[in-house]
């Protein structure tokens, strides 16, 4: 539980942080690692104020593992962990991206995170008319848990993390995962991993959502109850900034607009009577790392802060980890250039670099060539290569946030934090429009994300914020290497992964046959439980997964539940 470690005394705080990194070491919960600088120099493993001196408002910057997190969620830092290397990837169909998985976990990798493709994305089986020419193109092509069955042949999710990046049919894409560990005898009570679920983000950023927002969040909240009780471990919800900032939010913009999703399913957990201190646990993040290096490693610090500052004050939450926030960052796609591929590397090393600054509990590095194709193997080594540099030779991860206390970074923190607030607080005034009554049936958040949704605020806001960099950039106030400067090159035109149409022919024919060869009574049966539970009250989960053992596909699931639920269509705006 919490310490009461609000108060300005620097030193009173270094030493709880020693007792706290004293029993981590007599613990063994240190890496054996050498912690000196490369000329042979020791290292502590955190700094701060001397002995003696005074900082005000020091309590907003505190020691690592101490309320408010600014400088991380422990006290260790990576001294206790490195922070987990787990790369996005997926193309083509199963069997393919299988053996990519299998190469990225003999080069070092530490967990993996599943792309998929527009269809699978959407929502549709890959012979549906609308998919002509979609399938496996931009990630992996699932239909089915037979298809998850070979994704992951030859890796026990028992014991290998697992990411998937899927909202709309997120909680259906779960199901067949349950299957397929049920299928290698795995103990699902054990299942450790990250589903990104968020769909509020569909709405503000991404537009891939299958029907209207309420409907999806009555899965989510299913899947927060699911989660709870059958697999504590697992984080059924990633909480997503990265698409938000791909669309041209500011740093600001992409940390409150998380943060408030965030509060949204806080709220939604407490309206189903969970405890707030043992679901909040649950959730994670996945944020963006541009170019502004110093502006980056500010905006993680802060979101820890104001996380943790609102779960206590307005949520209610005591124990610890439900004040943490611990959070994914995948470098930016939008920094990528096709003018000029191998300057990628260098804007990813630096976007990774700020991520491992801010504190990331995990990583992807984008590859050189995405902003073409998906990565070839060489490019994603490079990228892989990447952070194993960073980890292993750069020496910042010795010490516990090595740029706390810097008068720039701290001054860059405490703005982005004024800065979300503001926002929220826009948030709230919309929900107040929304309910004058202030009876808000699920939250204040929730109420204001949803009307900001429905008049088209938030999209107005990436807009408007996307428009002001694009005018400064095509002015030349914002540089970009080898796009509006120093344009001249001598690179080589580069050699992309190109997925052939066979692959989508093949996953076709695939998929006729496991339809012609399931139990078709078992099947309707299966559908025609869950669209039934879908007009009750009830949990969702068991009669989804029964349908997913009957080996319905993503597409007869969604198809079902929409035939339900409807559609949903984004209001105009201009």
């Amino acid at each position: 539980m919490l310490e009461d470690a609000q108060h300005p005394d620097p030193q009173a705080g270094r030493e709880r942080w020693q007792r706290r990194y004293a029993q981590a070491q007599a613990a063994g919960r240190l890496r054996d690692a050498d912690f000196t600088t490369l000329s042979g120099a020791a290292l502590d493993p955190v700094y701060g104020p001397r002995e003696g001196d005074t900082v005000g408002g020091f309590e907003r910057i505190g020691w690592p593992g101490e309320y408010p997190f600014t400088r991380g969620v422990h006290s260790t830092g990576y001294r206790g962990r490195t922070w987990t290397i787990r790369q996005f990837a997926g193309f083509g169909n199963a069997q393919q991206t299988n053996e990519r998985y299998h190469q990225i976990l003999r080069n070092g990798g530490g967990g993996l995170s599943v792309a998929f493709d527009m269809p699978t994305l959407m929502g549709r089986d890959s012979d549906d008319p609308h998919c002509l020419g979609e399938v496996g193109h931009c990630g992996v092509a699932i239909d089915s848990a037979a298809d998850l069955d070979v994704l992951f042949d030859g890796i026990p999710l028992d014991q290998v993390t697992v990411s998937m990046t899927i909202s709309g049919p997120a909680v259906p894409m779960f199901c067949m995962y349950l299957v397929a560990a049920e299928r290698q005898g795995a103990d699902i009570t054990k299942l450790n991993g990250t589903l990104q679920t968020d769909i509020f983000k569909e709405y503000i950023a991404q537009k891939e959502w299958l029907f209207a927002p309420e409907p999806h969040l009555r899965l989510i909240g299913d899947l927060m109850e699911f989660c709870a009780e059958r697999i504590p471990a697992y984080k059924p919800l990633s909480i997503s900034g990265y698409h938000i900032r791909e669309a041209g939010a500011t740093a600001a913009q992409e940390l409150a607009f998380t943060l408030a999703d965030g509060f949204g399913y806080v709220e939604l957990g407490r309206s189903r009577g969970l405890d707030v201190d043992r679901f909040a646990s649950g959730l994670t993040f996945f944020f963006d790392a541009q170019m502004d290096f110093f502006e980056e490693i500010a905006k993680f610090r802060a979101a820890r802060r104001v996380w943790a500052r609102w779960m206590r004050e307005v949520y209610g939450a005591r124990c610890d980890k439900a004040l943490w926030m611990r959070f994914h960052t995948q470098t930016a796609g939008v920094s990528l250039t096709a003018q000029q591929p191998y300057n990628n590397i260098v804007r990813t090393t630096i976007e990774a670099l700020a991520g491992v600054l801010g504190g990331t509990n995990s990583m992807h590095t984008n590859a050189l060539d995405e902003t073409l194709a998906l990565p070839s193997e060489r490019a994603a080594e490079i990228a892989l290569r990447t952070q194993q540099v960073i980890m292993e030779e750069s020496g910042v991860a010795n010490v516990v946030d090595p740029l706390g206390g810097s008068w720039y970074v701290e001054a860059l923190t405490d703005r982005i934090e004024a800065d979300a607030e503001r926002i929220f607080a826009r948030i709230k005034e919309m929900a107040a429009a929304a309910v004058p009554s202030g009876q808000h049936p699920v939250g204040q958040m929730t109420s204001g994300i949803l009307r900001g949704i429905e008049d088209g605020w938030f999209t107005s806001e990436i807009a408007d914020a996307a428009f002001a960099y694009q005018r400064a950039l095509e002015k030349g106030d914002k540089k970009m290497v080898g796009v509006n400067t120093l344009t001249e090159s001598v690179t080589d035109e580069l050699e992309i992964l190109r997925v052939s149409h066979e692959v989508e022919r093949e996953q076709n024919r695939v998929l006729a046959a496991r339809r012609a060869g399931r139990d078709q009574t078992a099947l309707n049966r299966a559908l025609t439980a869950m669209v039934a539970a879908a007009g009750a009250a009830g949990n969702l989960l068991e009669p989804m997964l029964d349908a997913a053992r009957a080996e319905a596909t993503l597409g007869e699931i969604c198809g079902a539940l929409k035939a339900q639920w409807g559609g949903y269509r984004e209001p105009a705006r201009f």
